[in-house]
């Protein structure tokens, strides 16, 4: 697993995650019980830290490997921070987060390398397969709910490979009849597909059709198979006033370290902005900027707003009366901490 666990890295803006939600704390936790799920003894554990963006998942899992006996390790369940030199965008822990805890999952490809969910989870559960096997505790948080998702759930993700015939034509399709062409196509084979894939980047449409072709269709259940862990999972909490405060200051606290040079870094270096790790928020904005099709000001407020509905979208993911998530408010992430104790001592 080497070249897939990190611990030093350079990041400028400390890691942050999202949430909002129009159910009440003390509903939600009636609903979840108010009980703490217990793990079998002899058995592995993995606790998960969910939410959204800059709800402070990262700082949370930081404060835990202070107060646990057991050390940690992280695993990160975000689907940007897998890619190299993509540090500031990403909001990728700090060098000093990095030294003190072992984290997996960040640094793992080049921006123009592809990363799949079945990739994820296939080293995901390596990673809290060795954790507990070590001793350690493995943590995952991120806010890639389907990244997340997939590990709890005990998905079984079909791997389609790429076919380079069919990639080959719809390429030929695209340069003689253009984006729409590809869209009607995915259309024609999985509607539901269109409206979830971004139909502006050719790389994601061809994909998706390549998925669609081989049989796996957008909506259909995965196939599950229990985990063999137990886990607790706790969501931290943000009013979506405060929240979308967060990410205002975030976004100004990233261009501030250097975001618009980390993107004109990676232009000059070839890696262009249809590539798929490029659609990251904020990537295509500071691109804009940089080839004088937008003002600063503008690139920076298009970055928050589209931060701000990706916060919202995650509890498609993290839902509030999700009996599974132990719902805790940021500001008192330490209830959340002394929940993983006693979960741990069980």
């Amino acid at each position: 697993m080497t070249g897939l666990e990190i611990r030093g890295r350079r990041a400028a803006v400390a890691h942050e995650k999202f949430g909002s939600a129009d159910m009440s704390l003390p509903q939600a936790n009636e609903r979840a019980g108010e009980r703490v799920p217990a793990g079998r003894r002899g058995r592995d554990r993995l606790l998960a830290i969910v939410g959204p963006t800059a709800a402070g998942k990262t700082e949370m899992s930081m404060r835990l490997a202070e107060r646990t006996p057991t050390p940690i390790e992280v695993v990160s369940a975000d689907s940007r921070q897998v890619y190299r030199r993509m540090d500031i965008g990403s909001a990728k822990p700090s060098r000093a987060q990095m030294e003190r805890v072992r984290h997996h999952l960040i640094d793992v490809v080049e921006p123009d390398e592809g990363f799949s969910l079945g990739q994820f989870v296939f080293v995901a559960k390596q990673a809290i397969k060795n954790a507990n096997t070590a001793g350690n505790l493995p943590v995952m948080a991120g806010g890639t709910g389907q990244y997340a998702m997939a590990v709890l759930e005990g998905w079984n993700v079909p791997s389609v490979e790429a076919d380079p015939d069919l990639r080959r034509e719809l390429e030929n399709l695209l340069i003689s009849d253009g984006l729409d062409a590809l869209a009607e196509r995915l259309r024609a084979l999985d509607p539901p597909a269109l409206d979830a894939v971004d139909a502006r980047n050719p790389r994601r449409l061809i994909r998706a059709i390549e998925r669609a072709s081989a049989g796996h269709r957008t909506g259909e259940k995965p196939r599950r198979t229990p985990p063999d862990f137990d886990s607790l999972t706790i969501g931290l909490h943000v009013e979506r006033q405060e929240l979308y405060r967060r990410i205002d200051e975030r976004v100004e606290r990233m261009v501030a370290a250097g975001f618009v040079e980390e993107v004109e870094s990676l232009l000059e270096s070839g890696f262009g902005i249809d590539l798929p790790s490029m659609s990251g928020i904020g990537y295509r904005e500071m691109a804009e900027y940089l080839r004088g099709d937008a003002d600063l000001d503008d690139a920076i407020r298009k970055t928050k707003f589209r931060t701000h509905r990706y916060a919202r979208s995650q509890y498609n993911w993290f839902k509030r009366d999700d009996p599974r998530i132990r719902w805790i408010e940021s500001s008192r992430a330490e209830d959340g901490i002394d929940a993983a104790l006693a979960w741990l001592s069980a």
